[in-house]
């Protein structure tokens, strides 16, 4: 089958694409900025890209007509600016309006759990979507999963970050708030066998694991797993707000996202059965057997996607080609050169630069910078980066995005996504046998100068040692 597959850039998106590929569909990948996707050269010749956003109906005249089933994943629930709700339910219309045109056979929708009647504003949304796409003139599956537990993603990260940091927790009611977690593997599988099959048509499901857990059981159960010991303490003091800036400050979440995540973990998100389990043959994994696996891979330096990397996560909202253009015109500049012996050791060192690895001189200034950038509302360092040794256009590092990595070029060039009175670049090349270090400043107004000049010093001493390292 032709297969038009939607937020292929998104968490679900990537993991869906070589399983479709595998199966012998051709799939046309849709996406807002092409230089955020990285499709392996194993499957590059079942897929075709098609940049379109769906807020934009003129766009969509870029993707093939003669489509035979689709996956909607998108969502807007990282909106910043304007209505998520409104933004998701315009997208969806113009969907369905441009699927009314094409041979479409079957559209696939994952949303949320929606069975309790005091819905989050983001479920909510969700509803409507579900019931926009409902009037197509085709048939529509909806799946509705709950908290996906799997390496990467947003509640597996969270859960993560508060256990492995917390020996004690004085946590928001909310966490007796019950929830069904699915693996992330099972969500994939429930995706793969629903297309196309007739009996699904026109319906929705609830997809969950065999577990029904409050949230506290989650992080309990976490702590299992990972052999800890957590002491948990559940108050009713603690508001909406001060939750939001709970998660804000210990997880890398940004702060955005952990008000509707709070706003979503008052509800309970339970199946009201297990029905399409059932048809499908399908037998979803326990939720500690989710954490062992997702632990697996985290060893194994093998994930495939990470929410992190979506634009969710940073402020960075526009294409990425946009920015790669490094500017100079009423820019700052801080340029080191150094002679290397060996280009390709240095290149791999530059490959594993931020997260676990760090930025090779003075971490502890890089931290507090990232510390200082949360107490501002910014994202902090706590992103790290989703693979050890590699790195693709889109994923983000520490509090940088990578806008360009070319190993071949030997060129990395990142992205500044913290708080700041302007905007700013860091990249590195190497060019016959000398690594170039340059970071790129561009003011806005007097904060901005001001800025630049209050932090020299520091560049000074942190930027000459980076490279010094690099370049031994």
């Amino acid at each position: 089958m032709k297969i038009l597959l939607t937020g292929v850039t998104g968490y679900i998106g990537k993991r869906l694409l070589p399983l479709l590929v595998e199966n012998g569909h051709e799939v046309i990948c849709c996406v807002r900025d092409r230089t955020r996707l990285y499709v392996d050269p194993s499957l590059q010749d079942r897929v075709q890209v098609a940049e379109a956003d769906f807020l934009d109906p003129d766009s969509l005249s870029s993707i093939p007509l003669d489509i035979d089933a689709a996956y909607y994943l998108i969502h807007s629930m990282s909106s910043r600016s304007g209505s998520f709700q409104d933004m998701e339910q315009q997208a969806a219309r113009n969907f369905r309006d441009y699927m009314n045109r094409t041979p479409v056979k079957h559209v696939v929708y994952l949303s949320g759990i929606i069975n309790d009647r005091n819905l989050s504003k983001h479920l909510e949304s969700r509803k409507q979507v579900e019931n926009i796409l409902s009037d197509g003139n085709f048939p529509v599956t909806t799946l509705r999963a709950g908290v996906i537990i799997g390496s990467g993603s947003a509640s597996f990260e969270i859960i993560r970050d508060l256990v492995e940091k917390l020996p004690v927790m004085i946590a928001p009611r909310w966490l007796k708030t019950r929830s069904q977690p699915i693996a992330v593997r099972d969500v994939l599988r429930f995706l793969e066998k629903t297309l196309g099959d007739e009996r699904t048509f026109h319906s929705n499901f609830d997809i969950g694991g065999p577990d029904v857990l409050t949230y506290k059981q989650m992080l309990e159960q976490y702590a299992d797993v990972r052999g800890l010991r957590r002491l948990i303490i559940p108050v009713p003091v603690l508001s909406p707000r001060l939750s939001s800036y709970w998660l804000y400050f210990v997880t890398s979440t940004s702060y955005s996202l952990a008000v509707k995540l709070v706003d979503s973990m008052k509800v309970d998100v339970t199946c009201r059965d297990h029905r399409l389990a059932e048809m499908l043959n399908i037998k979803p994994l326990t939720y500690k057997k989710a954490v062992s696996l997702a632990f697996r891979k985290i060893d194994q330096n093998t994930i495939l996607s990470s929410w992190k990397d979506s634009m969710i996560s940073g402020r960075l909202s526009s294409r990425l080609s946009k920015h790669v253009q490094v500017p100079n015109e009423g820019c700052f500049k801080d340029r080191k050169e150094r002679k290397v012996a060996h280009p390709e050791i240095v290149m791999s060192r530059i490959w594993r630069i931020g997260g676990e690895t760090g930025w090779y001189y003075s971490d502890w200034l890089w931290h507090i910078r990232g510390f200082i950038d949360k107490l501002s509302g910014g994202v902090g360092l706590r992103r790290g980066r989703t693979s050890v040794d590699d790195i693709k256009s889109g994923d983000t590092l520490d509090f940088w995005r990578v806008l360009l990595a070319d190993r071949e070029k030997q060129r990395l060039l990142l992205y500044a996504e913290m708080k700041l009175p302007g905007e700013a670049w860091l990249e590195f090349r190497v060019s016959d046998n000398k690594l170039i270090q340059e970071a790129t400043f561009r003011p806005k107004g007097v904060w901005g100068r001001l800025y630049w000049f209050l932090v020299l010093p520091f560049h000074y001493f942190i930027f000459n040692g980076m490279i010094n390292r690099l370049a031994e």
